[in-house]
This record gives structure tokens, C-alpha cells and sequence, in this order.
């Protein structure tokens, strides 16, 4: 893994590129669920290198699109359902949702929905819990878990980085630091600012080592989703339409492909799904349930203009004029 000066020379790159911007967003027991914990308590991570030979941080990155909708078609009794969707732009490449969105910013009327199909950023990490407050069920046989990190506390673990007081990698074995989340609540909502890097070094014990020689590191990138094919990125733009124009999610159109959570593949005639030519469905890793917390999820700046006349129209006309401008740009 990277150098703690390489990290930082990479994170003031990509500080420089997007100009300080703070971008943002399963039934798995390795992933160590700390948004359960309760107020006022506080956890004690220890976070370890990702097996990625060629990784310059100890975490990735994850984009992820949230699709909502009505319900489930053919079922009467059906609630809403959100299904999850890999960001193209995970992979260095144009999200034909954000495309769409982007454009929605431009008018104050839109910026709301926008906002909620804007992509969520989170970050995977893999490490020990040290000292859990949280009363689990079930662990894992290994004792190396995974964490799925909000922008909140993320920036608080990337600008702990950049101290030129910290003198050593926090993931090293010998002179490393944990990392101890706290949850309290702001606004009512959980709150997590209050976290911190501890200030003591930490040598790994025996049992932690051995740990890591027993089961060996995960390489992270086998927690993202797959990138999608071609026909899969038609598919979640078929999905998106389907999602503004306030349609159920219908299983037999895009069950094959990608699926709310906890719901089933389904068995039909795969061929009479979407409107994309056939081919093998490559559904993408589950995604965890993500914190509760209301994080700050940075959009496109709004253009500063003037309430434009949908205003004053109903959500159900607003969604008519984002497809209807969705359709007019793919024809």
C-alpha cells in the first residue's frame, strides 16, 4: 500500500480537482453495523491496508444511485421500495442518470427531485472493532470486518490524514492508531462529528495478528458492485424513467438485473423483461444498509435564476416534464 506521504500528495490532488468539494453516499454480518449503536456510546475501530496491490488508500469509494418507487407491480398491498443502482462515474465513466439530473439544477422547481436521484457516496473499510458497544446476534467467524463509512465521518478520517503531526500510517501494524466512533444527535438526527482518530500509537496484539495470518486481507474492490454491461446500464435507464414517471418496480421487466433488498429473483422467461437485448444478468453486489444520518450530499450548484413557472405546478406535471425532456433528448 501507499506511503502516508503518497496518500496525502493523492488526496491533495483530488482536493485541487474538485476544489474542496464534499461530494457525496444487507443481511451481511462482516459488515459492522455502528449507525445501530446507541446515543451517546461510542465504538473503537481499528482500521487495516486493503490487499489491493495496487491501492494507494485503505478504503474505496462506492457511487450509488437510489431509484424509488411506488411499489411492487402485481402486488395491491405493496409499499414503496428503493432499489440501488451502481454510478457509472465508480468506474471513470458517464452516468447516463446524472446526465439527466445534472440539467435539473438549472431550475429551483427541480432541484428537490433532483437531489434525490443525485448519487450517494460512501466508503468501505476493513479493520477490527476493538470495543463494541452494540450487542450483536451474530459475528463472524473472522474477526476482520467491514465498515461502511459516510461522508461525515470520512472527512474526518481523511483530514486526520493530512496533519503533518501524524507521523505514521494509522494502519500500521506496529505504529498505528484506532479510530473511535461516537454517535450523539443533532437536529434528530444521528450525528457522528464528534469521532476521532485516537492519539495514543497501538501495537496490533498477538491475537489481531494472528487474525490476519489466519484469514489474510480482503482486497476491497471485491465489495463493489460489478461494473455494469451495456445492457444493464440500458436497463437502469429504463428503471430511471420508470422511477420519475411514479411507476411500480416490475419484476418481470427488471427483476433479472437489479432488485430491491430482500426481494427474490425472479423464475420467468428472462427474455420478456426489459426492452435490452438478452443477456446474462450480472446482478450487482448487495449494498448494505447504509447510517441514518443526515450527511451533506453535495449536487451540482443551482443556477442562480428566477422560480421558473412549474413552480406552481403539481409533482405528477413535474415528473410528466422530466420525462417528457429525458425522451426529447434520446430521440
Amino acid at each position: 500500500m501507499a506511503t502516508l506521504a503518497e496518500i496525502r500528495a493523492k488526496l491533495r490532488e483530488q482536493e485541487s480537482r474538485t476544489g474542496g468539494s464534499n461530494q457525496t453516499s444487507g443481511g451481511d454480518n462482516a459488515i459492522y453495523p455502528h449507525w445501530n449503536m446507541a446515543e451517546g456510546t461510542e465504538a473503537l475501530l481499528r482500521f487495516l491496508p486493503d490487499a489491493d496491490p495496487d491501492a494507494t488508500f485503505f478504503w474505496k469509494e462506492r457511487l450509488m444511485i437510489k431509484l424509488p418507487f411506488a411499489g411492487i407491480k402485481g402486488q395491491t398491498d405493496s409499499r414503496p421500495v428503493t432499489v440501488n443502482v451502481p454510478c457509472m462515474e465508480m468506474y471513470g465513466e458517464s452516468c447516463p442518470v446524472l446526465q439527466e439530473v445534472r440539467g435539473w439544477f438549472k431550475d429551483p422547481s427541480l432541484e428537490d427531485q433532483g437531489r434525490k436521484y443525485w448519487k450517494k457516496r460512501s466508503y468501505i473499510f476493513q479493520g477490527f472493532v476493538v470495543d463494541n458497544p452494540i450487542s450483536e446476534d451474530s459475528t463472524p467467524d473472522n474477526p476482520i470486518r467491514r465498515f461502511i463509512i459516510g461522508p461525515q465521518i470520512f472527512q474526518i478520517i481523511k483530514g486526520a490524514l493530512m496533519d503533518p503531526e501524524m507521523e505514521e500510517l494509522p494502519t500500521d501494524y506496529v505504529r498505528g492508531v484506532d479510530f473511535r466512533i461516537k454517535k450523539t444527535s443533532k437536529g434528530g438526527y444521528a450525528d457522528y462529528s464528534t469521532s476521532q482518530w485516537s492519539r495514543r500509537e497501538r501495537a496490533l496484539s498477538d491475537q489481531e495478528k494472528a487474525a490476519i495470518d489466519t484469514h489474510g486481507l480482503h482486497n476491497l474492490n471485491d465489495f463493489l458492485p460489478k461494473k455494469p454491461t451495456d445492457v444493464e446500464i440500458k436497463v437502469i435507464q429504463e428503471m430511471f424513467e420508470a422511477s420519475v414517471d411514479g411507476e411500480a418496480y416490475d419484476p418481470e421487466r427488471f427483476g433479472q438485473y437489479f432488485r430491491a433488498p430482500g426481494m427474490s429473483a425472479p423464475t420467468g422467461d428472462p427474455n420478456k423483461g426489459a426492452s435490452a437485448p438478452a443477456a446474462a444478468p450480472a446482478t450487482p453486489a448487495p449494498t448494505p444498509a447504509s447510517e441514518p444520518v443526515a450527511e451533506n450530499v453535495a449536487q451540482p450548484a443551482p443556477a442562480a435564476t428566477t422560480a421558473s413557472a412549474n413552480e406552481d405546478k403539481p409533482s405528477s406535471e413535474r415528473a410528466n416534464d422530466i420525462l417528457a425532456m429525458i425522451r426529447n433528448r434520446q430521440s
